[in-house]
Order: C-alpha cells, then structure tokens, then sequence
C-alpha cells in the first residue's frame, strides 16, 4: 500500500514508485550543512523549544560566532542557564552534544559575510535608501534560507498529491490567504481545479466533506493558528492528504500534515511575520507550481498556452 510521507495514509489504489521512494522526515528535521542556513532552522524551531533552549537558541541566531568561540559554561552564563539545558538545546536541535554544535556554528560563520547594519532591523529614523537596501537584503536571504529548510522529499510527496485526480483546498488567512490566492490562481492556470479559502468557516465546512484522495492545503506562518488548524485536523480525520506551509517544521500544524513545506522569514521591526513570511512562503509556492506542471506536462502545457491566448485576445 503506497503511504504519505509523516502519518502513514494511503493515497491512492495503485503503486506508486516515486512517492514510496520518499523518506520520512525526521523530527526535528535534519539541519543543513556549515554556512546552509543553521540560523533559519534554528529560528523554525524556536517556538517549540523550553523557555531556556530558546534564550540559548535567541544567542544562536543573533551571533553564532559568538556561541562557537564560547565554552559551555560561558555560553550558560550568557543565556542564565545551566550547562545542562545548553546540552539539552544541542540534541534539541539535532545535534549530539555542545562540541558539535559549535564545530557547526563556526564553519556557518566563517561562510557567512561580515556582519553589517543591513542584517539590524529598521528604525524610525533610516532614510528610504537605507529601508529599500536593508528590506532588499532580508527578503533576498529569506529566498536563500528557504532553500536550505525545503525539503526536496517533501516537495516531491506533496506535488504527488495535489497531482491526484481528487479534490484541492488550499486555506490561509490574512496574509497567509494572499498567499493561497497565489497558489490556487497557478494551478487553475494549468487546468487543476482548487478552491482557496481566506476564512476558518468556509474552510472547515469543505475539510469535513473530504475523503482519502483529497488534498487539504493550509498556509500559516506560524503553524498555530486556529483559522487553520482546526480544518487542517478535520479534513486529516477525514482520510484526507494533509500539506502545510509553515516557517514552523514543528508546529502544531505540522504535526498534523503529512507533508510539511518550510519556508524561512524573520521578523523586523517594522517588517512582522506576515511581511516576512510571504516572500518565502511565494518561492515555496513556485516549487510546488513548478513540480505539479512537470508532472502533468502535456495538460500543464495545453492549459498555459489555451489561457495566454485568452488573455492576449482579451487585450488586443
């Protein structure tokens, strides 16, 4: 029996090579590589760790340098913790102990470019040139971390499913809705009907009517919120695939999808976590798009050509 990638559910009658190539995420997720983007994992992580892991993980992602060249007992006096709780955060994080965790810092800073006032939030007093630089800046390393916290396994589970023949709701709220906008418009373009929902009412009275075969799609920076939450455990209960966009791999609606797609925003001042999360959330989108029109290439084609002509007939 051909199963998702998190929860074990069936998704179709038939075999399917590719999807049951896929490998289960582990929890919490494999970090990437020295300089791939650690702090971006790290900061996916935060809201489920203690109170004392995330003071010691705040310090992590503020200056990683720092933490490598401190001893154990320097970095628990830095974060108020015991050396113990620094133990603890390191195997929080994936790794075995402190030692190499800082091995990992070290080599993420040394690739890392010097520190610049285009890494600090903006103020009130920075002129538009220093907003657009430093806004330029954040959003274009927002689009490379994403990178190191997308899963390619998950990618791929996910795309496998929307490509099914079943039905496709895709739910966010807010800016998290502009985003699932997005999403539906692309795949209406190559022929996949969907339905986006901006509201939790109108999504949960189509996740309960969802059945195995069916995809229910959520987008939600944080992975907390109710809007979506409690359509994305219905439609789960239901048999339904479930696929989360979250900057949160372990969130609470994380735990519920079978296919998790991280993104990777950080907040500003003046820039929260809905601005930060929509950059990222639009190139994870784009993956997806791009991965479900592969796999229906001759539809995919037909449908793009088909409405560029409507829509170039429409402006002549």
């Amino acid at each position: 029996m051909k199963t998702d990638g998190t929860n074990g559910r069936d998704l179709s009658g038939g075999p399917d090579p590719e999807l049951e190539s896929i490998v289960p995420q582990a929890s919490p997720p494999p970090l990437p590589g020295p300089g791939d983007g650690l702090a971006a994992t790290v900061r996916g992580l935060l809201p489920s760790l203690t109170p004392a892991s995330a003071r010691i993980a705040r310090l992590i992602v503020e200056d990683p340098a720092q933490v490598a060249r401190s001893t154990i007992s320097e970095l628990s006096a830095l974060a108020g913790t015991s050396d113990s709780s620094i133990v603890r955060t390191a195997r929080a994080l994936g790794f075995s102990g402190y030692p190499e965790l800082r091995l990992a810092l070290a080599a993420s800073a040394a690739r890392q470019a010097p520190r610049s006032t285009l890494t600090s939030g903006i103020t009130r007093l920075d002129s538009p040139a220093d907003v657009m630089a430093k806004l330029v800046h954040t959003e274009s390393q927002a689009v490379l971390e994403t990178e190191t916290q997308l899963d390619p396994g998950q990618l791929l589970g996910a795309a496998l499913a929307v490509c099914g023949d079943g039905q496709l709701h895709i739910a966010g709220v807010g800016a998290s809705g502009l985003v699932a906008q997005d999403l539906h418009q692309k795949l209406q373009r190559i022929g996949r009907p969907c339905h986006a929902h901006g509201d939790s009412q109108s999504a949960l009275t189509s996740a309960v009517l969802l059945g195995p075969g069916d995809v229910f799609l959520a987008v939600s920076h944080s992975g907390e919120s109710r809007d979506v939450l409690e359509p994305l455990r219905r439609a789960a209960d239901q048999g339904a695939t479930t696929v989360v966009i979250t900057n949160h791999p372990q969130s609470s609606a994380a735990r519920l999808a079978d296919f998790v797609l991280a993104s990777a925003g950080r907040e500003t001042t003046f820039r929260p976590g809905a601005m930060a999360s929509r950059i990222s959330q639009l190139v994870v989108v784009d993956c997806l798009f791009v991965c479900v029109a592969q796999r229906t290439y001759e539809k995919s084609d037909h449908a793009l050509r088909v409405t560029r002509q409507a829509l170039e007939s429409d402006r002549s």
